[in-house]
């Protein structure tokens, strides 16, 4: 099947598989007579995992760790255990990233009074460039 179908059946756009193919996720697609690539089942089943490990937020690198460890069916399970668990840590990372800049974010809009003064504290803070505890 052409690029178009392989995007549609797997769910993401041909843009994405170009992108993979370019990255080394996915091997280069075989060409047909008329030059356009040409995808078939096993190909689908690789973008249907990759478009579902990019969804929950592995990174490229990550998803060629993944891909790896699927393709071998000898790995043993710890193995993709421990990306997963290192996945979830920067996850829980992020997440306490995130709900600090909440926290510093709801304590600048309380501070400013938001009328017709110009005075802002929140943009006294950004220009500041420093960092605020919340």
């Amino acid at each position: 099947m052409n690029i178009g179908q392989a995007a549609e059946k797997a769910g993401i756009s041909a843009k994405s598989i170009r992108y993979y193919e370019s990255v080394g996720l996915i091997a280069q697609a075989t060409r047909r007579g008329n030059n356009y690539r040409d995808y078939g089942d096993q190909e689908i089943a690789e973008l249907r995992f990759i478009h579902r490990a990019r969804s929950l937020g592995f990174s490229v690198k990550e998803v060629g760790d993944l891909l790896a460890l699927w393709r071998d069916r000898k790995r043993a399970s710890q193995q993709v255990r421990e990306v997963a668990k290192r996945h979830i840590d920067d996850i829980e990372r992020k997440i306490a990233e995130l709900q600090s800049m909440r926290a510093t974010l709801n304590t600048l809009v309380a501070k400013c009074h938001g009328d017709d003064r110009p005075d802002c504290p929140i943009l006294e803070d950004l220009a500041s460039g420093k960092p605020h505890c919340g």
